[in-house]
Order: C-alpha cells, then structure tokens, then sequence
C-alpha cells in the first residue's frame, strides 16, 4: 500500500492541470471535502487539502494539453532517472528542476505516451495523506504493451511485479517498490488499454467507504461516470468517472492487495 514513508519508486505526489482552477476546485470539495490552498507566487498552483492535509494539488492546465492528473514517483536522483529513463525511449517534458528548497522534480512521457513525473525530496517529502478515506490509495497504469511498460519503469525504478487475474482472461500486473516486503510495498497496477481510443495514461485511486455515493455525488456536481460501479473479486467496489474537463480518476473500498 502507498505510505507516507514514501519509499524509493512509490508514487509520492499527484496534480491536476485544469483550464478553470475555481471550477475544477469546487468540484472535487463537493465529491471530496477538498479545500484548495493558492500557493503564494506560484502562478495559480496550490494544495488540495482535506482536514489541512495536503492529498493533491491542482495548477494550470499546460496550453496544448488535455486536463488529466499526473503521478509523481519518488526518486534519490532525479538527474539520473531522466538520463536512465531517455536511455529506456521515454521523453522529457520538463528537465530536472528545483522547486525552490521542496524538491527537484521532472515531467516525462514514457515510451507508449504515458505521462508520469519523478520527484527527489528536499523539504517536502510526498503527500501529507494517503491510503485513507478521500485520499491516494492506488495508481494504475492502463496501456497498450503492459510487459514492455513494466520493463521500462522497472529499468528506472526496480519494481516488482506479481500477476493477477481479476476476471478470467483479464491481465492485471500488481506493482511494488524495490525494497521491503512485496506484497506489503504495493502500491498500483498496470493493465492493458479499455479501449482503443483509451490513450495511455496513469489514473489515480482515491479511497471511498461508500463508492456509490462518491459517484452520485460527482455527477451532480458536474462529472461523468466511465465504468461502475461494480464489484471487483479480490479487489472491492470501484468506479470510473471523469471530472467536468474530462480528467479521469477512480474510486475504491476495499484493499486493492487482496488478492
């Protein structure tokens, strides 16, 4: 599961580009609770908090991009994981970069079009809140060559991999970190495509003891439901919605590593 301890190659971090920050931060207080807190000089970009503990961020949407939220992975080294994962065909969006004594971060794109970022910790370590009610619990990675996805961020970060079978025929690789116990260190999965038209991309799980309920209250509040909810074997009750500009996100109850 995703700790605060935030080992090396756990996701630590997660943002949302939106083209309407007021907007985009009503919405998900109404699905969430979430109050957004402006970051002061920082040109729009702020927390996401839930009970004054950051569980997101939320920033301009890039021009050109498509609203979607985007996964950062803890590295030691973030100049040496953008060189390991060019070297792997990803491509860099942003360089190496400090944020000013928080951190030094990168945006890339690996090799199948999946965005992702890396984060080497200095003052800020990860998220204040994670695998808890309204929080980060899990990150999936749904994409058209699962196999060679995972040996590309395996070559960068050292995961681990344990196959599942959720459904009969149904392919789902259960990632961890490179250390400790590895069920334990679980923190997402990969997964082929939905769909053809489904670009690849990294979604992250938020934790809801009632999934339905999320749902019906992220529809009113303006979103649409992709998939679900529905009952998962070994896994729980998930569901699929997009916010109002299109960005998906998943809810979950139940513990993602039972498998």
């Amino acid at each position: 599961m995703i700790t605060t301890d935030f080992p090396i190659g756990s996701p630590c971090w997660i943002d949302l580009g939106s083209p309407d920050i007021p907007a985009t931060a009503g919405f998900y207080g109404k699905v969430f609770g979430w109050d957004f807190l402006e970051v002061p000089g920082a040109g729009g970009y702020g927390f996401l908090q839930l009970g004054g503990r950051t569980v997101g961020a939320l920033g301009n949407l890039d021009p050109g991009s498509r609203s979607a939220w985007t996964t950062y992975f803890r590295t030691e080294d973030a100049d040496a994981t953008v060189k390991a994962a060019e070297q792997g065909g990803a491509t860099v969006r942003v360089p190496p970069m400090d944020v000013m004594q928080e951190g030094r971060f990168a945006a890339l794109t690996d090799p199948q079009g999946a965005e992702f970022a890396i984060w080497q910790a200095g003052g800020t370590k990860g998220l204040d809140a994670v695998s808890e009610e309204g929080a980060l619990v899990w990150a999936e990675l749904h994409t058209s060559g699962p196999d060679v996805a995972f040996a590309f961020y395996q070559k960068i970060f050292g995961w681990r991999v344990e196959n599942f079978e959720p459904s009969p025929g149904m392919s789902y690789r259960v990632i961890s970190t490179a250390a400790g116990d590895q069920e334990a260190t679980g923190f997402g999965g990969i997964a082929p495509t939905m769909s053809p038209e489904q670009p690849p991309a990294w979604t992250p799980y938020f934790a809801a003891a009632d999934v339905d309920a999320r749902v019906a209250g992220a529809t009113a509040a303006g979103g649409t439901v992709l998939m679900g909810p529905e009952n998962v074997r070994g896994v729980g009750r998930i569901a699929w919605v997009a916010d109002p500009n299109g960005a998906p996100f998943a809810l979950i109850k139940g513990d993602p590593n039972q498998t």
